[in-house]
C-alpha cells in the first residue's frame, strides 16, 4: 500500500504530504506483514525523478514494520510517488514476488503529468486521470512491461476496507479483471475510498529464495486510486 495523506493538494490543505508504505491485505484489513526497507522510493514530477530514500522513516502498523515519508510540495504539478519493494518469498506459491507501486498526487490543480510513466520494469499507465475521481467512475489503464503493452494479464483489485464492509464470501475480497489484446483494462469503482490495482506478470529470470534455490519470479505493477462520493 502506498497511501498519501491526500491525492489533491490545495492552498487550503497546504503542501505537506505524508506517505505511508504498508504491506497488508487491504480488503481484509490484515494481516499486516513486516515490510523490509524498500529498494527504491522516489517521486517524478515535471519529467524529473527525485530519489526519496533518505526520507523514509521506519514505523509500525499493527505491530509490524512499515515505512513513512514526508514531502513538501511547493509548485503546481502532478507528483507520481513510487516504490520498488524488496523481493519477498511466497512459499504457498513457490515464487519470489517483487512489487512496483505508485500513486499520483495533484498539486494546485496542475492537471498535467498524471499519465507519465516512471520507467519501472512493469507499470500501469493510467488512461483515466487517477485523482478527482467520483464514486462510480470507471478507471482505465494499460499494463506495460519494458515499454510494451502486456495482453491477457490478470489485474487484481481491492478496496482499502474501513471496516464498514464484510465480504459475503472469499470471492468478493479480490476482484479480478484481465487485460485485453492491447494491454488495457477497466474497472468501475463502486464505493468511496482507496482502491488498489495490482497487475501481475511472470518474470523472465529466476531468483534465489531464502533457501538458495532458483525459483520463478512474479512482478506486480500496482497503482492506487481514491474515489470520492458526490454530495
Amino acid at each position: 500500500m502506498v497511501k498519501p495523506s491526500t491525492d489533491t493538494v490545495t492552498a487550503e490543505s497546504g503542501g505537506n504530504v505524508l506517505i505511508d508504505l504498508i504491506f497488508t491485505h487491504p480488503m481484509e484489513r490484515g494481516p499486516v506483514m513486516t515490510m523490509e526497507r524498500p529498494q527504491r522510493f522516489g517521486v517524478k514530477s515535471g519529467g524529473t525523478i527525485e530519489n526519496l530514500d533518505a526520507r523514509l522513516r521506519a514505523t509500525t502498523h499493527d505491530g509490524k514494520q512499515a515505512w513513512q515519508a514526508s514531502y513538501e510540495i511547493k509548485t503546481p504539478a502532478d507528483y507520481v510517488f513510487f516504490v520498488e519493494a524488496k523481493p519477498y518469498w511466497e512459499p504457498s506459491e513457490g515464487k519470489m514476488i517483487v512489487h512496483y507501486a505508485k500513486v499520483v498526487v495533484d498539486a494546485y490543480g496542475a492537471g498535467e503529468g498524471w499519465d507519465e510513466l516512471v520507467g519501472l520494469p512493469v507499470e500501469i499507465r493510467p488512461l483515466t486521470r487517477p485523482y478527482g475521481v467520483w464514486t462510480g467512475n470507471v478507471f482505465r489503464g494499460v499494463l506495460e512491461r519494458d515499454g510494451r503493452p502486456v495482453p491477457d494479464a490478470e489485474v487484481e483489485v481491492e478496496w482499502m476496507n474501513d471496516s464498514s464492509v464484510t465480504p459475503p464470501s472469499d470471492v468478493f475480497i479480490t476482484q479480478v479483471v484481465k487485460t485485453d489484446a492491447a494491454g488495457e483494462f477497466a474497472y468501475g469503482l463502486p464505493r468511496a475510498g482507496w482502491w488498489g490495482f495490482a497487475a501481475l506478470t511472470q518474470g523472465e529470470k529466476t531468483m534465489k529464495n531464502p533457501a538458495g534455490k532458483d525459483v520463478p519470479v512474479e512482478l506486480g505493477a500496482l497503482m492506487w486510486i481514491r474515489a470520492v462520493d458526490m454530495k
